[in-house]
């Protein structure tokens, strides 16, 4: 018999481990069972990626309470503690490891509107990553006569080590790769600079401003009219991009006053005290206004949700 079996696991229940384990984790935490959840996805998931990851919640043993968006999250934990008198016009850029979202929102007294969002749902992190491997397989043939593209081992210990690389580029102006017999015992030391970093993925990062012009649009806002530009997702750490938004909102310097990795975790967080109405004065009154992602039409009523309008 063969010792090796392939199992096949839907994208839910690959999900589904994933959140099972931040369940335990949590309950460790808090000291008790945890039955109930709010769970963030993209915002621009279409209404069967959002089923998808609803259903992923149910099989990890929760009851999902809600499926808000993660520039929506973010911006609670953004506004939830600002007091300032009139409306404030943000605009929160949320460019993650796989996908890319941008939404407008409209602040005031504890109620967050959001007047539009836009995104690609796979524009992110592992993109520029793939840009770094092809790259250096390129520079691994020039050296050695030999390509590894067709060896999986060899190529995800490289994918391993520019991801490493790009994180120190947002920091450094030089990233050394260093992995030890990459291919038929060679090993392979190298380095880049966050020039050529730069260049390599400079289309990628360029390509983030066409939906920041889009949600501006959808909202009918001119982006002079924009308070705030708020940072989230780790990939805002990377310094070209944010330079390049800078230079889209003629100079307006990004807040990065709420933590990238954290931000939507605490706005789930909050959402998830006023729906158990556990949040206290802190939250009773906020408000949470979100919009229809695409068009779409209920069958057999017919009726037509226009995109970013107010669902009922």
């Amino acid at each position: 018999m063969n010792k090796y079996q392939v199992k096949r696991f839907t994208p839910e229940e690959i999900s589904s481990m994933v959140l099972s384990k931040m369940k335990e984790t949590a309950e460790t935490f808090v000291g008790k069972e945890i039955k109930n959840a709010v769970i963030t996805c993209p915002a621009y998931f279409n209404d069967s990626q959002r089923q998808a990851t609803k259903d992923a919640g149910t099989i990890a043993g929760m009851n999902v309470m809600r499926i808000i968006n993660e520039p929506t999250a973010a911006a609670i934990a953004y506004g939830l503690d600002k007091k300032s008198s009139g409306e404030k016009k943000v605009l929160i850029f949320d460019l993650r490891g796989g996908t890319f979202d941008v939404s407008v929102l409209a602040i005031e007294e504890g109620v967050f509107e959001v007047k539009a969002t836009n995104g690609d749902t796979h524009l992110g992190g592992e993109d520029f990553d793939n840009r770094l491997v092809k790259y250096f397989i390129g520079e691994f043939e020039r050296k050695y006569k030999k390509d590894i593209s067709g060896n999986a081992r060899a190529v995800r210990r490289l994918r391993t080590a520019c991801e490493r690389a790009k994180r120190t580029l947002s920091s450094a102006s030089v990233a050394n790769i260093e992995v030890d017999q990459l291919y038929e015992g060679i090993d392979f030391y190298t380095s880049i600079t966050r020039a050529r970093f730069e260049e390599i993925n400079i289309d990628l990062f360029k390509s983030t401003i066409g939906p920041v012009s889009r949600v501006l649009e959808d909202a009918k806002i001119d982006k002079s009219s924009i308070d705030e530009v708020v940072l989230i997702g780790g990939s805002t750490r990377i310094p070209k991009v944010v330079e390049i938004l800078k230079e889209f909102f003629n100079g307006k310097e990004p807040n990065k006053s709420i933590n990238p990795d954290e931000a939507v975790a605490y706005g789930a967080a909050v959402q998830a005290a006023i729906l158990t109405g556990t949040g206290g004065k802190a939250t009773e009154d906020v408000l949470l206004l979100d919009v229809a992602l695409i068009k779409f039409c209920e069958s057999f009523l017919f009726f037509v949700y226009s995109q970013n309008i107010l669902t009922p």
